[in-house]
């Protein structure tokens, strides 16, 4: 990350601050106002296509003692940062969480992670900064990548150049926790291939899938993380390369589509920046369940509410998505991707997935 970036994003908590004292300074009661982040208040972005944050909001007021609490968190949680990019440091959000024990108010502490995690998410919408420029991280380790490009990456021991394919083991290349410190060298993919799981990530390196198809497989390695998200659209927007995401075929998969297509309620304010419109979903379809007879398991009660509600679901309001859905709803099966290889270890890749590519106009 550039110096310039560093110092904007200082800047920016340090006059998100300043407004808090400004308030108390004009004799009002200080507050912050952030987007509701419920379903009912994203809204589409015809501009954009994707999914973003609508017009509600919801106010963290000291004009009552929990809004005080939140606020006095917040003063020093940017306190924290500032000094953490003063000293061109870095930490994950687990280190955060812990951190604030150490912090000279017994009401500045949180209570768990999902309170820190939620400040950061609120001081990245009204500061307009990604916590990746307030130089804090997951704390999980980035997904793998695999496949014909070449990449500069910068690190604190210098920028290294890593091909892709010839440069990493059977693992692929980890992608870092801020994928904009990668430049893009040379490509020879067609497209871009983002798997669910690690299993059918290993089966396609496995058959060389990457080689003969001039793919890039990403591994999203479950709901993916952000910066997982950001690398495929920099592939996507950059090296204009059609991007198919390859789930399990159940509710909660459609959902890891949709927030690499649309985004996700809890990062909506990062859509433009996460978010591939274009990605096409490439299954497990509910009619590949019937049309191949692949092994199942039925619906359970949890995953036919989900896919009631993904039918109110502004993300799969298409006729594909609503026809694949009460498809889904009228059969009560669900199958994994690994369900492919009752036809053989080499369906996937020989078979499966360049009808399917061809069907969508990829190959």
């Amino acid at each position: 990350m550039s110096s310039d970036t560093s110092s904007e994003a200082q800047q920016k908590l340090i006059d998100l601050a300043a407004e808090f004292y400004d308030q108390m300074d004009r004799g009002e009661i200080p507050e912050m106002s952030i987007p509701t982040r419920t379903k009912s208040n994203i809204v589409f972005d015809e501009d954009e296509d994707v999914w973003v944050y609508g017009e509600r909001e919801s106010t963290r007021s000291a004009n009552s003692i929990r809004g005080a609490r939140k606020l006095l968190k917040a003063i020093y949680t940017i306190e924290f940062l500032d000094n953490q990019l003063e000293e061109d440091r870095s930490s994950t959000l687990r280190e955060l969480y812990y951190l604030s024990e150490s912090w000279d108010s017994n009401e500045a502490q949180f209570s768990n992670q999902d309170e820190s995690n939620q400040l950061i998410e609120d001081l990245e919408i009204v500061s307009e900064v990604r916590r990746e420029d307030f130089h804090m991280r997951p704390e999980e380790s980035g997904a793998k990548v695999m496949g014909p490009l070449l990449l500069r990456e910068q690190t604190r021991r210098g920028d290294r150049e890593i091909h892709c394919q010839k440069d990493v083991g059977q693992g692929g290349y980890q992608i870092p926790n801020n994928p904009d410190t990668i430049e893009f060298l040379e490509n020879d993919a067609d497209f871009v291939l983002a798997v669910e799981t690690g299993g059918m990530r290993d089966r396609l390196v496995e058959n060389g899938f990457d080689d003969e198809y001039d793919a890039i497989v990403v591994h999203l390695g479950g709901q993916p993380a952000r910066a997982t998200r950001r690398l495929t659209k920099r592939l996507h927007d950059e090296l204009g390369l059609p991007v198919t995401v390859f789930t399990d075929g159940d509710p909660w998969s459609y959902r890891i589509y949709g927030s690499v297509a649309y985004g996700s309620i809890k990062s909506a304010h990062l859509s433009e920046y996460l978010a591939t419109p274009e990605a096409k979903f490439i299954g497990v379809q509910p009619e590949d369940i019937v049309e191949y007879d692949l092994p199942t398991d039925p619906l359970s009660d949890s995953d036919i509410n989900a896919l009631e509600s993904e039918l109110e679901d502004p993300r799969f309001q298409t006729d594909y998505w609503e026809e694949q859905i009460e498809l889904q709803l009228d059969i009560n099966k669900k199958s994994e991707q690994q369900a492919l290889a009752s036809h053989g270890l080499d369906f996937v890749t020989e078979t499966y997935l360049p009808e399917r590519l061809d069907e969508m106009g990829v190959l």
